[in-house]
């Protein structure tokens, strides 16, 4: 297994959240990362954060968005980013958050998270349209895909616990 740096940023550049984590493998659906419970995460340069839970994460090779799927006690079972196409290179998985998440809970509700924020950053930050539009399309999607469990949001991550 391979180790590699998670690194989301927002539109400009700016620094979010990142994170070591170590390539499983991958499939049909794109490279599966696991990430462990313990490991010590930063919200863009702000205090380390320890998580919990195991995350099995999921970068697609032609998508806009990236997966978390994560172990219980974690309130989320699937939580999704609306992000940019992730890019490999030099040991390290960066894409720009786009603000949208798509989160199915242990519950089974599910919730379009950071419409405001998605909002707000289109005037602060200046999101093109073409920005725009495709985030919007990509969460309706994703919103349907996790709701009937299409995909790799029909348990494919079941496999790769049993690796990591």
């Amino acid at each position: 297994m391979t180790d590699v740096r998670v690194v989301f940023r927002k539109y400009g550049g700016a620094l979010h959240w990142n994170h070591p984590g170590r390539v499983l493998g991958e499939d049909e659906h794109g490279v599966w990362v696991e990430v462990p419970g313990g490991t010590v995460a930063r919200k863009g340069v702000g205090p380390p954060v320890t998580w919990e839970s195991t995350a099995i994460m999921l970068f697609p090779r032609n998508d806009w968005w990236t997966a978390s799927f994560n172990s219980p006690p974690h309130r989320s079972e699937i939580y999704v980013d609306v992000t940019t196409i992730p890019e490999w290179r030099d040991g390290e998985v960066t894409m720009l958050d786009l603000d949208l998440d798509v989160i199915r809970l242990r519950d089974g509700r599910l919730i379009l998270d950071d419409e405001d924020e998605f909002a707000e950053h289109q005037m602060l930050l200046n999101y093109p349209p073409e920005l725009i539009s495709q985030a919007e399309a990509t969460a309706r999607w994703l919103l349907d895909a996790v709701r009937e469990r299409k995909g790799p949001f029909g348990g494919a991550h079941m496999q790769w616990l049993t690796i990591s």
